[in-house]
Formats: C-alpha cells, sequence, structure tokens
C-alpha cells in the first residue's frame, strides 16, 4: 500500500510540475530585445572615439543588419552637458531579433577578419577606442506599457 501510494504522489507531483517545466523551457517570445550601449570618452577624445567606431565597429553592425542578427542600430548624443559621473558621450541602441539571437554565442571576430584582412591595424584601432575610454556600459531596456492596469 505503501508503495502505490508513493507511485501516485510522484505521479502527482509530475502531472503538476510538467506543465510548468514546459513553459518554463518553451521557445523565447519573438519580440524584440533592446540593448543600449554607453560609452564616455576622456575629455578631448570623444571625436577620435567616434571616427573610429565608425571605421571599425559600425560596418560590423551593418553586416549584422544583412545577417539578420539585428533589426536595428543607432547612436545618439547628449544635447547637453551633465555632471561628470552621469556624463555619457555616444549611446548606441541596438535591437536584435529576439532574446535568443542577442544572448547567444556569436563569432563576431570572423566577421571582423573577414571584413578587416589587416587585422594588425585592426587590432590596434580597436585597442585605441577603448583606451580612449573612461567607461563603457550595457544596460538591456524593456518597454513599459503605461496603459496596463497595476
Amino acid at each position: 500500500m505503501i508503495r502505490i501510494s508513493r507511485v501516485f504522489v510522484l505521479l502527482l507531483f509530475f502531472s503538476m510540475t510538467l506543465p510548468i517545466v514546459s513553459r518554463a523551457q518553451a521557445p523565447t517570445s519573438e519580440k524584440p530585445f533592446v540593448v543600449e550601449y554607453y560609452y564616455k570618452a576622456k575629455w578631448g577624445h570623444a571625436d577620435e572615439f567616434l571616427k573610429l567606431f565608425k571605421k571599425n565597429h559600425y560596418p560590423v553592425l551593418k553586416k549584422e543588419l544583412e545577417m539578420g542578427r539585428i533589426a536595428k542600430v543607432w547612436m545618439e548624443q547628449p544635447r547637453y552637458h551633465t555632471t561628470e559621473d552621469g556624463r555619457w558621450d555616444f549611446r548606441v541602441t541596438i535591437v536584435f531579433k529576439n532574446a535568443t539571437v542577442a544572448n547567444e554565442p556569436f563569432d563576431e571576430a570572423a566577421v571582423q577578419k573577414q571584413m578587416y584582412p589587416d587585422q594588425e591595424t585592426f587590432q590596434r584601432e580597436e585597442q585605441r577606442r577603448f583606451e580612449i575610454l573612461d567607461g563603457h556600459w550595457d544596460l538591456p531596456v524593456k518597454t513599459v506599457d503605461l496603459e496596463a492596469k497595476l
């Protein structure tokens, strides 16, 4: 009798948890996934950063657009200045196809090698682009539905 009860309890447990596990492992939504990338250049180096970004990194992002990995990319900069602790010079927003694509491994180095055969120059310029930064951070964002009931 005890053995039957254990089997019954196990069956009951699995029948209740299986739908939860199935939902947790369901494919991710096809909703776009947005990440903002902030760059804070050392004083006097924002123009140099922008030049290197446009030369070396933006073409790679455009290639990822062509590949369908990302849906949209743009850059913004503040119109006015802020306090030093809150200052950033450039914000690049990337809209990925979905969260899965944004978080799965992607061999960006292979794309870079294909696009930039002179890897020595490319690597040196990319190193310089990051040397002139005081800060860089990535911020995944989500839209808040202001019309939704609380």
